[in-house]
C-alpha cells in the first residue's frame, strides 16, 4: 500500500486552487468541469480539493468543514521550502491568516503556520536534514 492523495473539502474548489497557486506557487493539474474536484501538481502525492457538496455525498453522516470551524482542524498540509520567511510573507499577501510566524526549531528546521481562506491549516517548513553530520 502507498499514500495516494489528500482531499480537502472546501466551499469553492476553484477558489482554493487559485489561492494555492498564488500563495504557494503550486500549479493546477486540473479542475473538473463540474467544479466539484480539482488537483494541484505537488509531486508523487496529490493534493486535491473537493466541494462540500461532494463531501456530503461521500460522507452522508457529515464532516467538520475547516471553513466553518473557528479554530484550525487538527490536520495540516506541510509545504517544504528553503525560504520559509519569503513563502510565509507571500502566503499572507495572497490572503492567508498568520497563525505563527517563522520560527527556528531546536532540530534546525524553520517552521511557520498559516490558515488559508478555505480554512486549511498549512505548515510552511524548511527541509529536515536527514544527516546533520553530512
Amino acid at each position: 500500500m502507498k499514500f495516494g492523495y489528500t482531499i480537502i473539502y472546501v466551499p469553492n474548489v476553484g477558489a482554493s486552487l487559485a489561492f494555492f497557486e498564488r500563495a504557494f506557487g503550486l500549479a493546477r493539474r486540473f479542475l473538473h468541469e463540474s467544479g466539484d474536484y480539482g488537483e494541484l501538481e505537488t509531486g508523487a502525492t496529490t493534493l486535491a480539493f473537493a466541494s462540500h457538496a461532494l463531501g456530503h455525498m461521500n460522507l452522508p453522516n457529515g464532516f467538520v468543514a475547516a471553513s466553518e470551524s473557528r479554530t484550525p482542524l487538527g490536520v495540516e498540509v506541510a509545504l517544504v521550502t528553503p525560504t520559509v520567511a519569503d513563502a510565509h510573507t507571500k502566503a499572507l499577501a495572497a490572503g492567508a491568516t498568520e497563525l505563527k510566524a517563522p520560527e527556528a526549531k531546536p532540530w534546525g528546521q524553520v517552521v511557520s503556520y498559516v490558515r488559508c481562506p478555505d480554512g486549511t491549516l498549512v505548515e510552511i517548513c524548511s527541509p529536515i536534514d536527514a544527516d546533520p553530520a553530512a
